[in-house]
């Protein structure tokens, strides 16, 4: 085996940075916040994508929130029941909140809200929302939204930024960070081979 030369250190240094870079404009999706028709929140086991939606509410940017979930896990009470409760701690009205109570997943986050949305709302009542979610899995919240709601919706991805959802800038640091991204790439195949996404 032929010694690795200083130059293809460089081009392997090079190649690591290339790639990390691509995955990282590929996942990670942020906007700036600004007025929406509704806030679609997608439970998980940590509050913080909540928190993004609270602070849209305070600052007038959306009449509405819907958060979805159940969880992956048998809890006493659903994800989107401990977010409520969350919000309406901060001083958000109940009349403001919306709840899909059955979701496991990013699909039924999606498929079974749209039934709320109808509902409650009527999707000719909305031209915008923002979906708030941790920041490796926007793009395919996004994709998910793309495939299962209607075409006319513009959408905002607003991530989370709580210290232990890991960020775009440094992802790739830490054990954590990198099992939850690839994790994300591997779910994301997996939804585009059996239909679930679109955008693409």
């Amino acid at each position: 085996m032929q010694p690795r030369t200083v130059q293809g250190q460089l081009n392997g240094e090079t190649s690591f940075f290339e790639t990390r870079e691509a995955i990282t404009r590929f996942l990670f999706l942020k906007d700036e916040p600004a007025p929406v028709d509704l806030c679609f929140v997608l439970g998980s086991p940590s509050i913080s994508s909540m928190v993004v939606a609270v602070d849209l509410f305070i600052r007038g940017m959306t009449p509405k929130i819907l958060i979805s979930g159940y969880g992956p896990r048998r809890w006493q009470k659903p994800e989107c029941e401990i977010y409520k409760a969350y919000a309406v701690q901060r001083g958000i009205p109940e009349r403001a909140i919306l709840l899909e109570r059955k979701a496991r997943n990013t699909l039924e986050n999606f498929v079974f809200a749209k039934t709320v949305i109808e509902r409650e709302i009527g999707w000719q009542s909305l031209k915008s929302v923002a979906i708030a979610a941790k920041p490796f899995h926007m793009r395919r919240a996004l994709m998910t939204a793309r495939k299962h709601w209607p075409a006319h919706l513009r959408y905002l991805m607003l991530p989370s930024a709580a210290p232990d959802d890991p960020p775009a800038e440094t992802w790739w640091q830490s054990e954590h960070g990198r099992r939850f991204v690839l994790s994300e790439l591997r779910a994301i195949g997996t939804y585009a081979l059996e239909g679930h996404i679109g955008g693409f």
